[in-house]
């Protein structure tokens, strides 16, 4: 690629003309017995030249040195004939302005060219960002088509058992007029089923309709206290939970509400995986950027391979799980800015993190 000719600025050239004539008027003007001055004024040459080099490249540098040479030559002649060895110097200084300004010039020439790549590539990597951001929303369509799509066979699933169950407690209904502790089992069967039915949805509703958090302070130990109080009453005896607030943690700015369930979700998968009983420790600590709330508890652990699906909607390794509640809780936690891992602990069992920044969570 050729380096694009400057335009002509006639600013720059009226300065550069300016500077030569100036320059060329103090050399015939200042006295010869003035020699201090005459050198200064010949090494002032060397200012539009240099500018004139930077303006318009090796031309207008070239071209304002040879115009410095024509008006300073007559000086020499005139002023320093009569000393040979003087003259030459003089001579030699001339060479020295059209070397200046052509090598300045070429490299102003280089530098022009390499901002013109520069501009292009920044223009071409301007291009292909749009046409990665529109790639990007085209996936981000397809992943939605395919999430709705996984949601509604999911759906289905899970409506069908009810649904065959409802079903079968009808027939069952039918043929029951004389029996019953078999219509009262019958019947007790359906309202589960109902109940689960409703469960499904409530869990559907959170997933895909989940309201904007109420932002206000939230006393950390206080949800915890209120999550462990909660569980405890429905646990079996053979659980223990233990709180611990690590230093400096007060409070985040977030919905009360909806983190109080994202723990309590979490809270209560750790004691259902632990049939045999166990401890669960509820955690918060101070982390350089926010702070981490920890659930770990002493169950089987997930497998490895299920550590990548668990926040999937309907994913559910449990017989009576409906697969939405930790969807729902990644849902919660992203909405306050923040993030949720789940990671296999050592000895056993599994510990959920959920990290909130300091920008978005962070009050004390």
């Amino acid at each position: 690629m050729e380096p694009s000719r400057p335009s002509l600025n006639w600013t720059a050239v009226a300065l550069v003309l300016a500077g030569i004539a100036i320059t060329s008027a103090g050399h015939y003007l200042t006295p010869r017995d003035m020699r201090l001055w005459h050198g200064i004024f010949q090494r002032l040459y060397y200012l539009p030249v240099v500018y004139a080099a930077i303006a318009f490249g090796w031309v207008g540098g070239l071209a304002a040195a040879i115009l410095a040479a024509l008006l300073y030559i007559p000086h020499i002649l005139t002023m320093w004939g009569h000393e040979h060895s003087y003259a030459y110097e003089q001579y030699a200084e001339i060479f020295m302005f059209l070397a200046v300004g052509l090598v300045t010039g070429v490299l102003s020439d280089r530098e022009r060219k390499r901002r013109a790549e520069l501009q292009i590539t920044a223009q071409k990597l301007t291009h292909v960002y749009r046409e990665l951001q529109d790639t990007f929303e085209q996936v981000k369509r397809a992943d939605r088509l395919s999430a709705i799509g996984q949601l509604a066979a999911g759906l289905a699933h899970e409506i069908r058992n009810p649904l065959a169950s409802i079903d079968g407690a009808a027939e069952v209904l039918a043929v029951a007029d004389d029996r019953p502790e078999l219509r009262k089992e019958t019947v007790g069967i359906i309202r589960k089923e109902c109940s689960r039915l409703n469960r499904l949805l409530t869990s559907l509703l959170d997933f895909a309709r989940p309201r904007n958090p109420e932002w206000r302070e939230v006393d950390l130990s206080k949800v915890l206290d209120s999550v462990i109080d909660l569980v405890s009453h429905s646990a079996r005896k053979s659980i223990k939970f233990h709180k611990e607030t690590g230093p400096g943690v007060l409070g985040i700015l977030g919905d009360e509400e909806q983190l109080t369930q994202v723990i309590l979700n979490l809270t209560l998968n750790a004691a259902q995986a632990m049939p045999d009983g166990g401890d669960v420790w509820l955690t918060t600590q101070r982390d350089d950027d926010g702070i981490v709330i920890q659930i770990r508890d002493q169950g089987a652990g997930i497998p490895e391979e299920n550590l990548d699906k668990i926040f999937d909607p309907f994913f559910t390794t449990k017989d009576t799980g409906t697969g939405l509640g930790l969807s729902v809780v990644h849902q919660i936690v992203t909405q306050h800015g923040g993030t949720v891992t789940v990671t296999r602990n050592q000895d056993r069992g599994t510990t959920f993190s959920l990290f909130f920044p300091q920008s978005r969570g962070d009050l004390r």
